[in-house]
Order: C-alpha cells, then structure tokens, then sequence
C-alpha cells in the first residue's frame, strides 16, 4: 500500500493567522496518525509563516516510534532569526526522509523541483551529510525530469514527483499527456534505482487515477486538499478516506 504521509502545514497557517496555539498542530497530527495515517510531512520555511521550528522539534517527538517524519525545504536557506536552517533542524529532530526542494521566500508553495543535471554537484555534500545523519533523501522533481543514475550515485534514495500540472490538467479534463509524463518519469527513476514519492495539489478526486498509473508509488504527501476538505467531513474521516483510495 502507498503511504499516506498528512503535510499539517495548513494547520499552522490558521494558527498563525490569529497568533496563540489554536488550532493545535499537535492535536492534528495525533488525529491524523490515530485515523491510520503513515506519516506527518512539515515544511518549514525561514519565513516562518507556517510551520516554525518548535513545531517541527514537537512533531518529532509524537511521530517518533509511530509513524515516519518527513520534513521538507530548501538546503540551501540559511539560518535566519529562529529558524536554523534546514539541515540543522534534521540533525536536531532525525526524521526518517528530508525531502529536498528548491523553493524561495517569493513562492506561495512550491512550483518546481531541481534539475538534477544542473543541480546534483550543489546536492552533493548535503545528501552526504542527511544520509550520516541517519535520514533518508528524497529529491523533488518534475515531470520529465532526467538525471536519475546522477541522483542515485550521490546517495539518493527517492524522488518526489511534483504533481501540480498533473492536478491542473485533471481539473481541466485533459490529464492523459500529464499522467503519461508522470508514469514516465516514475518507471525511469524506479529502473535507476530510486522508490518513487509524489505530491502537490492531489486531492480524493485525483488521487486514485494517479495512483493507479504509477506502479509501485512509494509515498503521496498531502495537505492542502484534504485540509481543506477535512473542514466539511472531519479529520479522521477524511484520512481515511484518502486511506481507502490508496488500498
């Protein structure tokens, strides 16, 4: 079965919108991991504007011994105020996957990963450090991305593949190309070596058709949609909702 690892960013941008602790992003998490959830994804950024290092330090602590931890960002963000940066914080709370993604203060969310061809010397020397920290290493990409053979021989383990054009043209009723390109990209990766993860805008709509031309998809991170539709149907009801499509 695919896991389903609940990003509780959204969360925390409520919270953060009226300041105090309310709603708790801890109360989420254990919501989600009691509803069957395999893992709690956060991203934190230097801003600072959803997930703040003392949320990622807590959720360490409950998913610890439960379900994985994936925490991802931008390695190459340095320190600013409170946030240590994104390695650091890795080798303070030691989830099991740091998925890295290459995404810049001006971004509303992610909208593209790394060009491996490009990037993987600058990749190089953090991946090493991730993997001596004990973490797995997880790269976010596009559809159609190449490089993998580069990936996997710096010590990557995984790719997550940005599913954002893939839920557009779903919405807009022309998704075949798109899921193509996924499919693709997934056999290329999984045949270099690498377990595939996905995720960006997928949603109970969506999910099952991707799921199903992805052979062997290791992981999907959400948050957006099923944040926002646990508003009408509930927390636990709706993981397990994502849970069933995934069986």
């Amino acid at each position: 079965m695919t896991l389903l690892s609940v990003n509780v960013n959204k969360i925390a941008v409520l919270r953060n919108s009226r300041g105090g602790t309310e709603p708790d992003i801890l109360r989420a998490a254990h919501t989600c991991i009691d509803a069957g959830c395999g893992g709690i994804t956060v991203h934190p950024r230097p801003d600072q504007r959803h997930i703040r290092p003392d949320d990622v330090r807590a959720l360490a602590a409950i998913t610890r011994g439960r379900v994985e931890y994936n925490i991802e960002g931008n390695p190459f963000a340095g320190a600013r105020g409170s946030y240590p940066g994104l390695i650091e914080l890795a080798r303070e709370t030691k989830p099991t996957q740091v998925t890295l993604v290459p995404d810049g203060d001006g971004q509303i969310t992610s909208d593209h990963g790394f060009d491996l061809t490009r990037d993987i010397d600058t990749l190089k020397p953090l991946v090493a450090v991730l993997r001596d920290i004990g973490c797995r290493v997880s790269l976010f990409v596009d559809s159609g991305a190449t490089g993998f053979e580069a990936a996997v021989a710096i010590g990557v383990q995984r790719i997550e593949i940005y599913t954002g054009p893939y839920a557009q043209a779903f919405e807009e009723g022309h998704v075949q190309e798109e899921l193509a390109r996924c499919a693709d990209t997934a056999r290329r990766a999984q045949h270099a070596g690498l377990a595939v993860n996905a995720g960006h805008d997928l949603s109970q709509a969506n999910l099952g058709t991707f799921k199903a031309a992805i052979p062997g998809l290791a992981e999907v991170s959400i948050g957006h949609a099923l944040i926002g539709e646990a508003l009408y149907e509930g927390m636990a009801t709706t993981v397990r909702k994502y849970l069933q499509i995934l069986r």
